[in-house]
């Protein structure tokens, strides 16, 4: 089986919290994440929009985009909106050939909210979550035909965070919306991880390798406290450095057939994390429990 390891620019520059970003380059970011392995990067906010820039950096840094997050609003916002939003980013995404952009809900979310503690989290009706997972899935179907997947990503503070909402989000939802498995999302929101992977095995097509402090997690004061205090804390983290089993983790993908990226996407502080030192951590790790687990790490990075 074979797999590929990227990275999220977000160890180096956080998009909601400004005080957890580095003074870094976007060629400096690539330059280091390729250093410690990686053959991917998942766009960011320092990443040009134009193909025909973004492609020699690419090149030049010998590294693939190997996704990027979308900020969906599907949940509130007619289809045609969002229809409108994500079309040059699948222009965009098609031209530098990744293999899908990543919808995240942010319609009610409040992830980007300091000011909201995480107990006050939106959350769905039954009816509104079907509702919600059709929409989704045709959402999902038209950006495919347009030639560019789609990878849903739960997530903490959103309308889609625990693993019982995960499970009707996907039982209502259609083959057409690909699953992003985060790791470390659905352990914060107190998911079993495992279990996660068995029931939706066949819909996973991206997977995010996020670490948790689970320490961090339980001192949490959810009533007061939100999800960017959480981060700012240090919740999230490489793995080999946080609470989660990879070896366990990584076995289960491989066990379900998985093949494809695994991409560390570990917001903190980069000044006392720095973003290099844990880029090697977190390949290091990565690379004992693939082997482990009877993958084959790709090495090539730019297409030659």
């Amino acid at each position: 089986m074979k797999a590929k390891l990227g990275m999220s620019p977000i160890a180096w520059w956080n998009d909601d919290l400004v005080e957890l970003s580095d003074d870094v380059s976007l060629e400096e970011c690539l330059r280091q994440s390729r250093s410690a392995g990686f053959t991917g990067m998942e766009k960011g906010r320092r990443f040009p929009d134009d193909p025909a820039v973004m492609l020699p950096i690419l090149r030049a840094a010998d590294v693939t985009l190997c996704g990027g997050w979308f900020s969906g609003t599907l949940v509130d916002e007619d289809i045609a909106i969002n229809k409108a939003r994500i079309a040059p980013m699948i222009e965009l995404f098609k031209a530098v050939g990744a293999p899908c952009i990543v919808y995240g809900e942010v319609g009610r979310s409040i992830q980007g909210d300091r000011a909201r503690p995480l107990a006050t989290k939106p959350k769905l009706s039954e009816d509104e979550m079907k509702a919600y997972a059709r929409t989704v899935t045709d959402f999902g179907e038209w950006c495919a035909e347009q030639g560019m997947p789609l990878a849903y990503h739960h997530h903490m503070a959103a309308v889609v965070e625990t693993e019982p909402e995960l499970d009707a989000f996907m039982n209502a939802s259609g083959a057409g919306i690909p699953l992003l498995l985060d790791a470390g999302h659905l352990a914060f929101a107190g998911g079993d991880v495992l279990r996660a992977i068995d029931n939706h095995h066949g819909r996973i097509s991206h997977v995010h390798v996020k670490d948790v402090r689970m320490a961090v997690i339980d001192a949490l004061d959810r009533t007061r406290q939100s999800f960017l205090d959480a981060v700012a804390l240090g919740a999230f983290t490489v793995p080999g450095d946080g609470s989660l089993d990879f070896r366990a983790i990584v076995q289960k993908f491989a066990d379900h057939g998985y093949e494809g990226w695994f991409v560390v996407e570990a917001e903190q502080d980069p000044r006392k994390n720095p973003p290099l030192r844990m880029a090697q951590v977190g390949h290091k790790e990565l690379m004992a429990v693939m082997t482990a687990a009877g993958y084959t790490v790709e090495t090539q990075g730019y297409p030659q």
